[in-house]
């Protein structure tokens, strides 16, 4: 009997869009052979729904929810195959059910959230015929938790020490607007910065040939201390007042940025190419099953 491994799961879970803990029992059903195991779960009564895995998902939403006391709030990301689903009451239904309980459980990974909603997601996709996947989502706790929505593709929850509920949300606002990478310079990595000094020669390598070497190394660290701001939520330009930078808005304010975290929908996901044409008739398709 092969191993049954976690990445032997994470493909059986690609290859037909079941969940998890299904794809754990058929692999352990099929002992470890992943094509009896698909073959099997084709056999069974979920074969709309892994029919449709094959498409990628990598449209879909996002959501926060924030305690009544700004102590906390949970974000997560729902993919779906088109926008067109994302904007429908039944998707939004899925994933307002599942934030709902990723909230109450104060939820910091995906996985038991993926396990408890596996029934409902199977019932969207076999009413939708869509593939649908809940991706990731985080939880943040501190003094002050703000959130902002950018519609339904970008959310941010910015945690604080000190300050006030309305600042967070000001600060979350301009990192769904800014996409800072890192929350300080102290945080970028070695090797963050080692690309930039190698992107940064390769692209100015005529403007920098015959110069001296100390010429050149000013050069670099200006462009590094350039990148380093940014690239950090602290010292970018606040988007409502660039005059101030983020860092001595909240600083001001008497708060300290602890933390943030942004969700954009897709991001990272290879997303198939395909015409407008056959997006429109798949979904017409979809509709009459």
């Amino acid at each position: 009997m092969a191993e049954i491994t976690a990445a032997l799961v994470k493909e059986l879970r690609e290859r037909t869009g079941q969940g998890m803990m299904e794809c754990k029992k058929a692999l352990v059903a099929a002992e470890g052979d992943i094509e009896k195991a698909i073959d099997d779960m084709r056999a069974s009564g979920a074969i709309k729904a892994a029919k449709k895995a094959g498409n990628i998902a990598a449209e879909g939403s996002i959501a926060v929810k924030v305690a009544d006391d700004a102590k906390a709030a949970t974000i997560i990301e729902v993919n779906s195959q088109t926008d067109f689903l994302a904007l429908q009451d039944d998707f939004k239904n899925f994933v307002a059910a599942s934030l709902d309980k990723a909230f109450a459980q104060k939820l910091s990974d995906a996985a038991p959230l993926i396990a408890e909603q596996e029934s409902a997601r199977e019932a969207l996709v076999a009413k939708c015929g869509e593939n649908v996947n809940i991706r990731r989502l985080a939880r943040a706790e501190g003094d002050v938790v703000g959130a902002y929505l950018h519609g339904h593709r970008i959310g941010v929850l910015v945690t604080l020490k000190g300050g006030n509920a309305e600042l967070a949300r000001d600060i979350a606002m301009h990192v769904a607007a800014s996409n800072p990478q890192f929350l300080d310079p102290s945080q970028v990595s070695e090797e963050a910065v080692a690309k930039e000094k190698e992107i940064f020669l390769a692209l100015n390598a005529d403007k920098i040939a015959g110069k001296p070497e100390n010429i050149v190394e000013n050069m670099v660290k200006g462009r590094i201390n350039k990148f380093l701001a940014e690239a950090s939520l602290v010292e970018q330009p606040f988007v409502k007042d660039p005059e101030v930078k983020v860092g001595e808005l909240a600083k001001k304010a008497g708060a300290e940025i602890v933390s943030f975290v942004r969700f954009e929908v897709g991001e990272g996901i290879e997303k198939a190419e395909a015409d407008f044409a056959a997006e429109v008739a798949a979904q017409v398709a979809a509709s009459k099953q």
